[in-house]
């Protein structure tokens, strides 16, 4: 099982998703209680790891994956790999964390103690590198949605076409514009050229 949450460093708001609140053995509750949860159930000797992992993520951009053990509202302790990435805002300072917490409780693989670790460190690595695409997705999303005053979904849309077009993944499209926009590379022109033709002419792109 794996809840979801996004962390907005400017409002100090929570979200998690349906899923975040069953790992914990919650009901369904408001957002602003999310952050009291999250800590609250979290084994003392753990929370503050967390909490420092979290500045580090909003403060220097780190990402981060740790090991924690939670004592769910029935009582239940249960072993938990929480994940987070920073997700920077248009003017490239931390704005968001988000990220996963997974049950691992279940599933630890067996054998010694330096397998599980190495089996841990490998799903985690797993992990991280599917939030890091996620998070690329949705920067060249919103660069998109800029360029070409659309939604969410049509930006979406917008990647998932330009993807088959030109024989990329999505994933390393989404890096491709975000690094341009970023001013760290120019784009392929057969990007830039279906990005063009999908700019309103009030909006070119250069």
């Amino acid at each position: 099982m794996a809840g979801r949450y996004r962390y907005d460093r400017l409002s100090g708001g929570w979200w998690w998703s349906p899923e975040m609140f069953t790992v914990h053995g919650l009901p369904a509750t408001s957002a602003q209680s999310a952050a009291e949860d999250l800590l609250g159930q979290q084994k003392a000797e753990d929370r503050t790891r967390i909490l420092e992992a979290v500045a580090r993520a909003c403060t220097d951009g780190r990402a981060f994956a740790l090991e924690s053990r939670i004592l769910r509202a029935d009582g239940a302790e249960r072993t938990v790999v929480l994940v987070g990435e920073p997700v920077r805002g248009g003017d490239g300072d931390v704005a968001a964390v988000e990220g996963m917490c997974i049950d691992i409780t279940e599933c630890r693989p067996p054998g010694s103690d330096v397998e599980r670790a190495q089996a841990l460190e490998a799903e985690v690595g797993q992990l991280r590198a599917a939030m890091a695409s996620r998070a690329a997705i949705e920067q060249a999303k919103g660069i998109l949605m800029l360029l070409t005053s659309c939604g969410d979904q049509v930006a979406f849309d917008l990647l998932a076409h330009i993807s088959s077009h030109t024989h990329r993944k999505v994933r390393d499209i989404a890096e491709v514009i975000t690094r341009s926009a970023a001013g760290q590379t120019r784009l392929p022109d057969d990007v830039r050229a279906i990005i063009r033709d999908a700019c309103p002419p009030t909006q070119p792109l250069r």
